[in-house]
């Protein structure tokens, strides 16, 4: 077995006891040597903190810029992860009980899972609901297919006919899961992962000789640096996360039908009712389909959240590689990151294709280092004092919903925080 140490060394959600005590120690010196930034940390996590610091203050303040409420939380925390550490170490297969297969939109944990110990079949099932048509009838999969090629194609170097047969493995491995006793389900928070969740569910819930069903979710892990997926996390920390799985009920096998049910409609309301209303038995999901549906245009602007935020960023901090603006949408402007890296090409590569655009993006080379400039209309956009779908945009869609421009389209109203029917 490759020793998992020496694979994610440098892992930020990898985290040493002793390391975290001289961190702390540190920073008590250094904010009662003066150090304003040293200072300004401390007050960031307890306002009152002054000099002298008390090491446990210091302590404190480490723990939670990892994201735990405490020092005595981070030590548990931390012996927890050596604990699943010892167990892979010492050769532990932890869902040997039962033929298992394991579900994760993406390939990003395949290879940890190995590391881990994790000897049931892995299956990718990762086609991003959370953009492009999603529509009824039994044609959905080959629309799926024909945008995917369009709006990825040529940047994966992928031929229309891979990715036909890529979908159509995806769903002939989901349809195959009643051949295991029990399915894993790997999914965090965001809407990416939840969409894909609810089709899985819809799918198993109607699954004859339906097999276990456990779900490994959530929204947040301690470490050095923002937590957006669990593709993020060391071996060890799948591990963990494995110990603390729950299994699916049929409350929550009939609300991921209802979900991609309605995901599917040219209407979105019966989406938005489900967020406000029904969404209780799957935790994550109320916050993932409100965001899904501040994808829809706003009512004030016609942008898109994210297109909001591309647009913000280039304000405040000029032109861009298209590189840097992904990562400070993902590090520190997005709410709920759920975009992959074409996905946001697709919809930066597409502001610049409005009729009249809001940006501009250089032609040549790899699109992440592309420069990109806003517009005077892109200033006006993000001021409200210009409607973006009046600009002749490219048709897009957000689920079922087409949003062509030039004929009335549905918006999102955040001040009622609700879709509404717009012009």
């Amino acid at each position: 077995m490759t020793d998992p140490d020496a694979a994610f060394a440098a892992n930020p959600f990898r985290l040493n006891l002793e390391q975290q005590k001289k961190r702390a120690r540190e920073l008590q010196r250094a904010v009662d040597a003066g150090d304003a930034a040293a200072l300004l940390r401390a007050q960031a996590q307890r306002q009152d903190l002054a000099p002298p610091l008390r090491l446990a203050d210091a302590q404190f303040v480490i723990a939670r810029e990892l994201g735990l409420p405490s020092w005595p939380k981070l030590k548990s925390h931390i012996e927890a992860l050596d604990s699943s550490a010892g167990a892979i170490r010492a050769g532990r297969i932890p869902d040997a009980d039962m033929p298992t297969l394991h579900i994760r939109c993406g390939h990003d944990i395949g290879e940890a899972l190995a590391l881990a110990g994790f000897e049931g079949r892995f299956l990718e099932y990762s086609d991003p609901f959370c953009q492009g048509p999603v529509v009824p009838g039994d044609d959905w999969l080959a629309r799926r297919v024909d945008f995917l090629a369009e709006a990825y194609g040529e940047e994966m170097d992928r031929p229309k006919s891979d990715i036909r047969a890529g979908l159509m493995a995806e769903e002939a491995g989901l349809a195959r899961a009643h051949d295991y006793q029990r399915v894993a389900l790997w999914f965090e928070h965001d809407s990416y992962d939840q969409l894909i969740l609810a089709r899985v569910l819809a799918v198993l819930a109607e699954m004859p000789g339906r097999p276990r069903i456990e779900l490994v979710s959530t929204d947040a892990f301690p470490g050095g640096e923002r937590f957006i997926g669990i593709g993020q996390l060391p071996p060890e920390a799948l591990h963990l996360l494995w110990s603390r799985r729950a299994r699916v009920t049929e409350a929550q096998c009939a609300l991921g039908a209802r979900i991609w049910s309605a995901l599917r409609a040219d209407d979105p309301t019966d989406l938005w009712t489900i967020a406000e209303n029904g969404a209780a038995a799957l935790p994550f999901m109320k916050g993932a389909l409100d965001r899904h549906l501040q994808e829809l245009p706003g009512a004030g602007d016609g942008l898109s959240l994210t297109q909001r935020l591309i647009l913000r960023i280039l304000d405040e901090r000029g032109s861009l590689t298209a590189g840097r603006i992904f990562a400070a949408l993902m590090r520190e402007y997005e709410p709920l990151p759920w975009l992959g890296d074409l996905m946001f090409w697709r919809i930066l590569a597409e502001m610049a294709l409005a009729e009249t655009p809001v940006l501009t993006v250089e032609p040549g080379g790899a699109w992440p280092q592309r420069m990109v400039a806003l517009t005077d209309t892109g200033r006006a956009c993000l001021a409200g004092r210009i409607d973006y779908m009046d600009l002749a945009p490219p048709e897009r869609w957000v689920g079922g919903v087409r949003l062509l421009p030039g004929a009335p389209v549905w918006r999102w109203d955040g001040a009622a925080g609700q879709p509404v029917r717009g012009r």
